[in-house]
């Protein structure tokens, strides 16, 4: 029988807690969850892994998540990677904005449940 790779995701986000649970709740499904903690580090491990999905955190105090997002969209190499925003302005005109303008793939506000992120994650591999 083929073994399928795992699907790895990449999650930027400043808060290290924030990506032990993304990993906690993922990986029991079979992800392959890498985390980057500030936007920064995060467009560079972007760059060097090309993750099949970023989970992307807006507020981040080195560089934000609006930034991140304007850059792999930028870069031929990376635009086609899907990215979850994942964020706690949850404001409805942001998520509206979020994902008519920008085009994210989808929009998580926190707090969430597991079963939101994973929803949310196997709503974007099915695209």
């Amino acid at each position: 029988m083929e073994q399928t790779a795992l699907k790895r995701i990449l999650c930027i986000e400043d808060e290290t807690e924030m990506i032990d649970l993304i990993r906690l709740i993922l990986s029991r499904k079979g992800y392959d969850v890498q985390g980057a903690t500030g936007g920064i580090e995060g467009i560079k491990q972007v760059r060097q892994t090309k993750p099949d999905l970023v989970l992307l955190d807006l507020m981040m105090p080195d560089m934000d998540g609006w930034e991140v997002y304007q850059q792999m969209k930028a870069d031929p190499a990376t635009r086609d990677i899907p990215v979850i925003v994942v964020t706690a302005k949850a404001q409805n005109i942001d998520k509206v904005l979020g994902l008519h303008i920008a085009k994210v793939d989808d929009y998580i506000a926190k707090p969430f449940s597991p079963q939101e992120l994973l929803d949310s994650v196997e709503k974007v591999f099915k695209k």
